[in-house]
Order: structure tokens, then sequence, then C-alpha cells
């Protein structure tokens, strides 16, 4: 039975699907890390697939190479130390721009180059990139046949269902991506003008669906491993991208494949386990952004870890400690706290 929000409590028996394939690599389950801009760098994503995620998509990187000398791309080009397969998210809106970054993070160590047409930030679409080019299908085109023939590596794309609620393209815009031979379509089921805003909708998803051939990868408020099935159900769609339900819970993945494979919810993670990966991920942080930097990461992922109304005096006393000790004192204390009451 559907709940009021139109997914299923109860548990069903997910129909068989055959695993996803994204050009000549398969993925051993259903399930992708989103890419987050200031979020899914590479401390994430190894703790995402480690945690059950089959392939992790990295944080945009701006098409303009005036950019890339940046510390900040620089880090995001990283690859060493990466597990799995390396997927390469770029944005722009010149065509030209668009294949030269595909090419250099091919030579990069890319094995997969995925084009943003979803992220609805201001400061991305002022520049009629992200989902401001659903506004343009020619211009879409344009760059989808650029990038795909500058490279030998799988393109995948991700979009929004279109610009507002009333123009709502995302079916068109999946014929010219399938057309243009993009191998796989993330979808996030809102629109631009909707941001992050209300329920994601996943009637689009499932006509994109039912409109091409090439794997489609539902993606919007999946946080639980019930809305997982309920989603690849209900759109049909091949695989699931997952989030902002995996901030402060890397372990997700791991509990949706549980529930997908036997139809039963993993008991929680415990406390031990907890600590271990968040005292991981603060470690991680401070190799890849070095101790200054590294400690204001992790004051957002720490965040979203213990984001309960009765944390909130750990959040403000972590907020305030300036090096990697003093974090990880704090945390060892609140865990052993933790375990005493």
């Amino acid at each position: 039975m559907a709940d009021k929000k139109g997914y299923y409590s109860a548990p069903l028996k997910s129909k068989v699907r055959p695993q996803m394939q994204i050009g000549p690599y398969q993925l051993n389950n259903q399930l992708i890390v989103a890419p987050m801009a200031g979020v899914t760098d590479q401390a994430f994503r190894n703790l995402c697939l480690r945690y059950g995620a089959a392939l992790a998509v990295s944080e945009m990187l701006s098409s303009n190479p005036d950019v890339w000398d940046t510390d900040k791309s620089r880090q995001r080009m990283t690859h060493s130390g990466e597990e799995g397969l390396r997927s390469v998210q770029i944005a722009g809106a010149d065509p030209e721009l668009m294949a030269q970054a595909a090419r250099f993070n091919v030579e990069q160590g890319a094995h997969i180059i995925d084009i943003n047409m979803g992220c609805p930030a201001k400061k991305v679409n002022k520049k009629l990139a992200g989902s401001a080019l659903m506004q343009n299908p020619d211009l879409v085109k344009s760059i989808l046949q650029a990038v795909v023939n500058a490279v030998e590596v799988p393109v995948t794309l991700k979009i929004r269902t279109g610009w507002d609620p009333e123009h709502k393209n995302g079916v068109q815009i999946a014929r010219i991506a399938q057309d243009c031979g993009i191998v796989a379509l993330a979808v996030h089921g809102r629109t631009r003008q909707c941001m992050y805003k209300g329920d994601a909708e996943y009637d689009t998803i499932k006509a994109i669906k039912q409109n091409i051939s090439i794997p489609v990868i539902a993606n919007g408020d999946i946080g639980s491993p019930e809305k997982a099935r309920f989603v690849l159900d209900y759109t049909g769609a091949d695989a699931l991208m997952i989030g902002r339900g995996a901030q402060g819970r890397p372990w997700i993945f791991r509990e949706i494949q549980h529930y997908l494979d036997t139809g039963n919810k993993l008991a929680p993670i415990d406390v031990a386990q907890q600590r271990q990966v968040m005292l991981e991920h603060l470690s991680k942080l401070y190799d890849l952004y070095g101790e200054y930097m590294g400690s204001r990461f992790a004051r957002k992922h720490m965040g979203w870890y213990l984001n309960q109304e009765d944390q909130r005096q750990f959040r403000a006393d972590f907020n305030r400690l300036e090096t990697a000790a003093e974090q990880y004192s704090l945390v060892e204390c609140y865990f052993d706290e933790l375990v005493q009451n």
C-alpha cells in the first residue's frame, strides 16, 4: 500500500533487472553517487564506494581552461588514490570548450565523461550552463555532439525535467541525447525553477524511460531503501543516483542494496561503525586538502553526520575548532560519552 507521499512502506518484491551498463563498463549494482559541488570530493566518493555505491561521479569541473590551474580545480582533477571507475563531470555552454575539457580530463585519467545540464545554481545558470541549457535544444545538441566526438570514452548526461513546471522538455532532451551518442542519462525529478523545493516527481522520469532505449538513472529525494525500491519500480529506471541522501550517511548505499536484494531492512549502523567512518572521513579530508582547509570542509561533513537536535552543541563546538588534533579529539570524546551513556 502506498503512503501519502506515494511510495510503499511495506516491502515489495522488485523485478529482476539486468546489471547497469555504461558503455563497456558493467556496474556491480544500480546505485550511483550524484555529483555535488563542494561535497563529492575524492574523500567522500571513496567512502560511498566502500559502502556499496557502484559508481561515484566527481564534482562539476568548469570547461573554462583559465580556471584549471587553481587549487580547487587541481584537487578536483586529482585521481591518484581513486577507487573504482573515474567519472568526471564537466560544465559549460561552449561546444568547443566542452570538447576540450572532455579531452583534457580523459588525459588526466577519466574513464567516463559526464555532462552537467542539471545544476540549478544561479552562478552556473547565468553563464547559460547547467540546467539553463535545457532552454536551448539546438545548443544542447551541439554540445553533446562536440563532446561525444572529442573522446573515445563513454559520455553520459545529467538533466532536470525541464526549465520550469510549464516547460518540461525532458523527453525532448533525452531523445536528442540518445541521437547524439550519449550512453546513459541521469534525470533529477525537478525543474530548474523548483531548485530543491517541494517533492521530486517521477512521472517525467518514467516518460523519458519509455521514450529512449539508453539506460536512465533516476535522481531526486531518494533517502531510504523503501523510496529507492519505489522509484525503481515506478519509473522503470535502470539505476538510481543518490545525492543529499548520502550526506552524512555514506552507508545508505549498503542499506539500499540489502533491501533491494532481500526485501528486508539492514540493521542500523552501530556506534562503533559510525565512529570509524567519521574518523576515517576526517583523515581523508586532511590528506586531500591539508589541515587548514581540511578542517573547514570537515565542519560541513561532520554536521551532516550529527544533524539531530540533541547534537546541536557538538556541531557548535566542532565548528569553532581550528586544528585536526582538536577535531579528532572532540569526535573521540563525543563517542566515548555516547558509549558510557
